[in-house]
C-alpha cells in the first residue's frame, strides 16, 4: 500500500503482525537484517554498526550473480522503537542515493511500518520506481514479513505484496470467479480449466493446466471468504483422478500449501 508522497519521494507502507521490539530489531540487530536485508537472491555482510544519531552502518550486499555493492549508511535520526532517518546507497566512491524515513507503530500488536525515500528531485523518481521494480525490491519487505512471521510461528511463509491499478471489487473478482481465473492463474505458457468450481467458504474446485504437451492437476479447497477483503484456502497437486500427488517438477513442494490473499 503507497503512502501519500511528494514529487520527490517514493513511499511504502506495510502492517507485519507482529510487536514493534520484534520489527525494530529485526531491522536494527545485524545478524538479523543480514536474513531478511535486500531483494530475493540478494545477501549481506556487516563491518560495523554504530546505531546513533551521526553513527554509521557498514556492509556490504551480494548479488546472485556476484554482483558486489559496497554500502555505508549514515544515520541522522535513532528513536528506539519509532523511527529511523538516514542516508542510503552511498559509499566511500559516491554519495547517497535518497534520504530514507521510516516510522514504525504498534496496534494490537501488529507494527505499521510507513517508508519514505526522498531524492533529489521529482524528476528522478520515474527512473528510481523502474530501478526498484526491475530490481525487485520490494521483496525486501516480503522478506522481513517471512522472516517475522518464522520467529513468531516457525513455520516458513512466502510473502507476496503487489498494488495493482483497479477497484478492490474488480480484484475480488478476479480472485472468486473462474471465469477470470482461468486467464490468469497459470504459469505463463499455461491454459487453465476448471473441472469443478465452488468457490465459497467449505468449497472446492479442481482444476488442470497444460502447455499443449504437458498436463498437471490440482485442487483447493477454501476455508473462509470475506467479500472483498480476504481470502484463505488450501491446495495441492492431485492426479486426473483427483488422487493427492507432489508438483510433478518438485518432488520436495509441500503436500498441502495454505495461501491467505488480503
Amino acid at each position: 500500500m503507497a503512502a501519500k508522497s511528494k514529487p520527490n519521494e517514493v513511499s511504502i507502507t506495510r502492517i507485519y503482525d507482529a510487536p514493534v521490539k520484534a520489527v525494530w530489531d529485526a531491522w536494527t540487530d545485524p545478524a538479523k537484517a543480514a536474513l531478511w536485508w535486500g531483494p530475493r537472491g540478494h545477501s549481506i555482510k556487516t563491518h560495523s554498526k554504530d546505531l546513533r544519531a551521526g553513527g554509521h552502518w557498514k556492509y556490504t550486499m551480494f548479488g546472485p550473480k556476484g554482483e558486489v555493492w559496497p554500502n555505508h549508511t549514515l544515520y541522522h535520526e535513532v528513536v528506539p522503537l519509532q523511527r529511523l532517518v538516514y542516508d542510503h546507497g552511498g559509499n566511500d566512491d559516491q554519495p547517497p542515493l535518497f534520504k530514507v524515513t521510516v516510522n514504525f507503530s504498534e496496534s494490537k500488536g501488529k507494527t505499521t511500518m510507513e517508508m519514505t525515500m526522498a531524492l533529489p528531485s521529482a524528476d528522478v523518481v520515474p527512473g528510481m520506481k523502474r530501478f526498484i521494480k526491475e530490481a525487485r525490491g520490494n521483496s525486501t519487505w516480503d522478506r522481513l514479513g517471512e522472516y517475522l512471521g518464522k520467529e513468531s510461528t516457525d513455520k516458513e511463509l512466502f510473502i507476496i505484496n503487489e498494488v495493482f491499478e483497479a477497484p478492490i471489487e474488480k480484484m475480488f473478482d478476479l480472485w472468486t470467479k473462474p471465469e477470470y481465473l482461468e486467464k490468469w492463474i497459470p504459469p505463463t505458457g499455461f491454459t487453465m480449466k476448471y473441472q469443478s468450481a465452488d468457490i465459497r467458504a467449505g468449497g472446492k474446485t479442481s482444476y488442470s493446466m497444460t502447455n499443449g504437451t504437458f498436463t498437471m492437476y490440482g485442487r483447493a479447497e477454501y476455508i473462509e471468504i470475506a467479500r472483498p477483503t480476504r481470502l484463505v484456502y488450501t491446495q495441492q497437486f492431485c492426479d486426473e483422478k483427483g488422487n493427492v500427488s507432489r508438483h510433478p517438477m518438485a518432488p520436495t513442494w509441500p503436500e498441502t500449501m495454505k495461501t491467505v490473499v488480503t
